[in-house]
């Protein structure tokens, strides 16, 4: 149900992004809910990643991502040209349990003039929700959100 942002495009319509949205705020407070359920030995239970979203974690990311209203990027199955723009989670290299989220879309879309902003967007929405997540400048001078669980207090 997760779009990670190197799927398809979704079907356009009206009729069609309420489905999606329906689908994405569903999953979204399930997500809450299991945050209730399993951290209820913190403050506040929706604000901590359960272990659900630990073991998830891009699943975890893309949906709190979507459930903002943050569009995910897309690939066309048959080109594999990018034909969206919009976040990509994926696993970060050598880091369990820890996942980047970059901003991108078709060449020419200006996609790496609005990551700056976009990518603040991200951190933000997934601060809220109680993910560690940082902006960093990558070699290729692009800029990508590193993400990864709070460091348990101690």
């Amino acid at each position: 149900m997760y779009d990670d942002g190197d799927g398809p495009p979704r079907p356009g319509g009206t009729r069609e992004a309420r489905a999606r949205a329906a689908e994405v705020r569903v999953a979204f407070e399930g997500m809450l809910q299991i945050r209730r359920l399993t951290n209820s030995d913190a403050a506040d239970p929706e604000s901590v990643p359960a272990p659900w979203e630990r073991g998830r974690t891009v699943r975890a990311v893309a949906v709190a991502l979507e459930a903002a209203g943050i569009t995910p990027s897309a690939v066309d199955a048959d080109s594999g040209q990018r034909v969206a723009t919009g976040y990509r989670v994926r696993p970060a290299p050598d880091e369990p349990g820890t996942v980047t989220v970059e901003w991108l879309g078709p060449h020419g879309s200006g996609a790496a003039g609005e990551e700056e902003g976009a990518l603040a967007d991200c951190a933000r929405v997934l601060q809220r929700l109680g993910w560690d997540a940082l902006v960093y400048r990558g070699r290729n001078r692009r800029r990508f959100v590193e993400v990864r669980p709070p460091h348990p207090e101690g």
